[in-house]
């Protein structure tokens, strides 16, 4: 096994690029970030952005970092991983060029063309437990051969984000990874590409890259690239995987019984199952893990969004410190900005509540942290109805992680150890699956070794019962509300 190496992991994101270079205990020696030059192009339904704005800014910032490391730790750089969006769509001319600008997963023109992909792809879905949606590649990729058909001949490779950028690096085109391949509709537990596609879509088979594992070797660094970019010709560069789930990989949720909850401005919930779990009202769907398990997630309309509403960004900051202090209270609170919810439960007419009459500013904060925290609960709950097993802690990252009251308060309502890892994003979790692949057997041992907890908070045994009152409470009103059956 290598030691003293580092491993390299990139982000593009919908707005810029991010690359950050780690040490094989998952300590950051570089980090950099750099924003697209362009803007994106927006009308009605549509999001496009030029891929040429991704290349600048992924030259900047991969140069930068690598420029910051000591001129001898650039050769140290044993592996790349990369990651970026779900359901982007990228369209290739023979030459790998892009014949257009990427159609990103929030262009939603093709609503006509998702129903038409879910008819005819019942029987996967049905296998596999989700629905297709105008943010899935496939009804994009129908939607050129329906609207742009002489863009849609011309096409060599429909490839996602990741596979581009890869592409990019290394010069080896035509494979993309499980997680990238199940917005394009590809068979997880068949391992292949459904017939519907060619047969009933008239989309050739031909035009879709080949599937890989995560973290399997997909090229090497190519010369030209790794002088540009100041690393090291020959640098192995792993199969990628999405942002979701690189986000997860960084939080050390990668093992059955993990689980990783994101609350920014709405909440992610994610883990690991040994069994794909279906669901038949679509609020969750599974991508394939690695290792053969599954990996559920889900996404509420609630998160950190009422505290940023409420009260801004500065006064949050300030209460949050104390919130732990006043909570439990004698709130019942439903904290949803707008209307509808998706996920624990599904309802377009879902509207927030607060029943009681908080004392204090200060009182209706810390009801606002526990709101999210019951509807997390919830959330978990409902997935162990679907036949998850969930461990006795939970990994939590995001901007609501870095309010220890919040962590408190979600422990006292879970009844579970909330831990916050040192490090988390995307980037770190594909520099995480670049040493699987180079210096680790896997990306479990990876994780292991790599992610470091920076705080646990622990449930107060002299508070469960009351809590536990108060999430009954909760469930009563959002039963009295219909939001959930009785």
């Amino acid at each position: 096994m290598k030691r003293n190496s580092l491993f390299g992991g990139i982000d593009l994101g919908t707005q810029g690029a991010r690359c950050v270079f780690v040490d094989e205990k998952g300590a950051i020696a570089a980090e950099e970030k750099a924003t697209f030059d362009e803007a994106s192009f927006s009308s009605s339904e549509r999001f496009e952005q030029k891929t040429a704005g991704w290349f600048g800014a992924l030259r900047r910032c991969v140069r930068k970092a690598a420029d910051s490391l000591e001129q001898e730790d650039s050769g140290r750089v044993a592996a790349m991983g990369v990651t970026s969006t779900s359901g982007t769509l990228c369209v290739l001319d023979s030459d790998y060029q892009p014949l257009c600008r990427a159609i990103m997963y929030s262009d939603s023109r093709s609503r006509e063309e998702a129903e038409v992909v879910q008819r005819a792809g019942n029987e996967l879905t049905d296998s596999l437990g989700y629905r297709f949606k105008p943010s899935f590649a496939l009804p994009k990729v129908l939607w050129l051969k329906n609207h742009r058909p002489s863009l849609f001949e011309q096409a060599h490779l429909f490839i996602s984000p990741t596979d581009l950028v890869i592409g990019w690096l290394t010069g080896s085109w035509g494979t993309t990874d499980q997680t990238n391949a199940l917005k394009y509709g590809y068979h997880l537990i068949e391992n292949r590409w459904p017939d519907f596609i060619e047969e009933e879509l008239g989309i050739p088979l031909e035009k879709l890259p080949r599937v890989v594992t995560t973290g399997d070797m997909v090229g090497e660094m190519r010369p030209e690239r790794a002088r540009e970019l100041g690393l090291r010709a020959g640098t192995p560069v792993a199969a990628g995987l999405t942002d979701g789930c690189a986000s997860q990989v960084s939080s050390g949720a990668v093992n059955p019984g993990d689980f990783n909850t994101t609350i920014g401005t709405t909440l992610v919930i994610k883990g690991v199952t040994e069994k794909l779990l279906i669901d038949p009202l679509g609020r969750i769907y599974c991508h394939r893990h690695p290792s053969g398990w599954w990996l559920p997630g889900g996404a509420s309309n609630t998160g950190a969004e009422c505290l940023a509403r409420e009260f801004g960004d500065e006064e949050t900051r300030e209460r949050s410190p104390g919130a732990a202090s006043v909570s439990p209270t004698r709130i019942v609170a439903y904290p949803l900005v707008g209307k509808g919810e998706r996920f624990p439960f599904m309802s377009a007419d879902a509207e927030g509540f607060l029943v009681g009459n908080p004392a204090s500013t200060d009182e209706l904060f810390a009801a606002y942290l526990e709101g999210v925290a019951c509807l997390e609960r919830l959330a978990f709950e409902t997935i162990e109805q679907m036949g998850a097993e969930l461990g006795d802690h939970v990994y939590s990252a995001g901007g609501g992680a870095e309010s220890e009251s919040w962590l408190q308060i979600r422990a006292d309502i879970l009844q579970k150890r909330v831990l916050k890892p040192q490090v988390t994003g995307s980037a770190m979790g594909a520099a995480i699956v670049a040493a699987a692949l180079e210096q680790y057997e896997d990306i479990p041992k990876a994780a292991a070794h790599m992610v470091k907890i920076e705080l646990e908070k622990s449930p107060r045994p002299n508070l469960a019962e009351t809590y536990e009152e108060k999430y009954q409470r909760f469930l009563e009103e959002c039963r009295n509300r219909g939001y959930l059956g009785n």
